[in-house]
């Protein structure tokens, strides 16, 4: 595969959720040299981010992000990104080999109707559904944030830089029983967000340690 080599910019849309998601369940996923952030008792921030990057973008491709847990490693906070899927071979060769995520091939499909609807396929199964329909005004709002990935034995961040129209939205989100992060219990989002004339740019990931295997 051929893919450029970092930083990405993206332009686009997108919707994500905002929820507390119980420690036990996305512990087993989370490398042993990050600290989980507790936000509740027993419970830590993450959401489900959907993305469609059009003209302008380094590579044109729908993204799912899973954001399982918001973790620390020293000073540095940041989320770790559990699960992650795109429908652009480039893109997957390019998450693996430059961040280390763990990207897969799945299907997108929009529906811009009354009812908007995003729905990610991998094969025949569901992955998740987002409903939207109302929403209240955008604003625009620069944004920043760090996540942390592993490459082989290495323990790696990078950072994101975004601006959007966002609008916070009324949304069902579905994650049924089939999908791999059906036991997160992330179909009760707390708050969800669609952004509009969304500028992405991810940066070149830094190494922070090389991890100890046994």
């Amino acid at each position: 595969m051929t893919y450029p080599q970092a930083p990405w910019t993206l332009q686009g849309y997108s919707i994500q959720s905002l929820q507390p998601i119980d420690v036990e369940q996305v512990r087993p996923l989370i490398p042993a040299e990050l600290e989980i952030i507790s936000v509740f008792p027993g419970k830590t921030l993450g959401g489900v981010y959907v993305a469609s990057y059009g003209t302008g973008s380094t590579l044109l491709y729908n993204e799912l992000i899973v954001v399982g847990a918001l973790t620390r490693y020293e000073n540095q906070v940041g989320s770790w990104v559990s699960h992650i899927y795109v429908d652009n071979p480039d893109s997957v060769a390019g998450g693996r080999e430059i961040w280390g995520l763990p990207k897969q091939l799945a299907q997108f499909t929009w529906e811009q109707g009354t009812q908007k609807r995003v729905s990610v396929y991998q094969e025949n199964q569901l992955l998740c559904r987002f409903e939207y329909s109302w929403q209240i005004p955008a604003w625009r709002q620069p944004l920043k944030a760090i996540s942390f990935s592993t490459l082989d034995a290495d323990l790696l961040s990078f950072e994101a830089e975004a601006s959007a129209n966002f609008s916070l939205v009324g949304a069902d989100l579905q994650v049924p029983s089939g999908s791999p992060f059906h036991h997160l219990c992330l179909d009760q989002p707390r708050l969800v967000f669609y952004a509009d004339q969304l500028r992405l740019s991810i940066s070149s990931p830094q190494h922070l340690i090389t991890r100890v295997k046994f």
